[in-house]
């Protein structure tokens, strides 16, 4: 348990985490994604609710996410910007798997940070000042849990690279469940915590069909979409049902 806990934290986090003895499999620290997820959510989220008082919501949601990039180093959303580009490539499926692997940011991808940024940053700044926090707390822990349901339902474009090499199974998507579940109905209720699940799942199988049909199945750049896409999404669909 120790050791996939600290692989989670290492891999989705900047924090520099010592893993003792021989790396377990990735797959093993899925179960910890949610609760990982959670722990950057809140801290992102203590900065934007800290700042508030004294710099209003739109800076204070700029800096939280800011902070929450910061934190993951970008990884998600290089991967959402290599799947927009992907998606904007002509040809066959191993011309997109070549796009997305080109270290460049295309005009898709760039236009998928820009409105990812966008729409996180409004959603957030339109809350009030706690249901803000709840809200980035929970999308952050369910976008996470949206790339390891999608890694349950894909199988790897590739033979080798991150989306062959995490492999999760039925019991990791169980405790991976478990917690998110927790988490959400512990932040924002039941009600809140069923709308974020359906959020994050209605993710999970649109990029797991697309995947399917663009690329022939996961990559590492899917993955970190789906955790982006499930985490703008989240916090939009709460923010539909804290506005109805």
């Amino acid at each position: 348990m120790g050791s996939s806990l600290r692989l989670a934290v290492a891999f989705l986090t900047i924090v520099p985490v010592r893993l003792r003895g021989e790396a377990p499999p990735l797959g093993a620290a899925a179960a910890w994604f949610p609760a990982v997820g959670a722990l950057v959510g809140a801290l992102s989220a203590a900065v934007g609710y800290l700042a508030r008082p004294i710099l209003g919501p739109g800076v204070a949601a700029i800096l939280a996410v800011t902070v929450l990039v910061v934190i993951t180093g970008a990884l998600h959303q290089d991967g959402l910007a290599d799947c927009a580009d992907g998606l904007g490539a002509r040809g066959d499926r191993r011309r997109r798997l070549a796009t997305m692997r080109d270290p460049a940011i295309g005009t898709f991808g760039a236009l998928a940070l820009l409105l990812w940024l966008l729409l996180l940053v409004t959603a957030l700044a339109r809350f009030d000042r706690e249901a803000a926090l709840r809200a980035l707390v929970t999308a952050v822990a369910a976008g996470r849990w949206a790339a390891v349901v999608h890694a349950g339902l894909a199988s790897p474009a590739r033979r080798d690279g991150l989306g062959a090499e995490f492999t999760v199974g039925g019991a990791a998507i169980t405790l991976a469940t478990a917690s998110v579940a927790t988490v959400a109905v512990l932040v924002v209720g039941v009600v809140g915590a069923l709308i974020a699940l359906v959020a994050a799942t209605t993710v999970a199988v649109l990029v797991t069909a697309w995947s399917r049909a663009s690329l022939g199945g996961r990559t590492g750049d899917t993955l970190g979409a789906t955790v982006a896409l499930g985490e703008v999404a989240v916090v939009v669909a709460l923010l539909g049902f804290a506005n109805p």
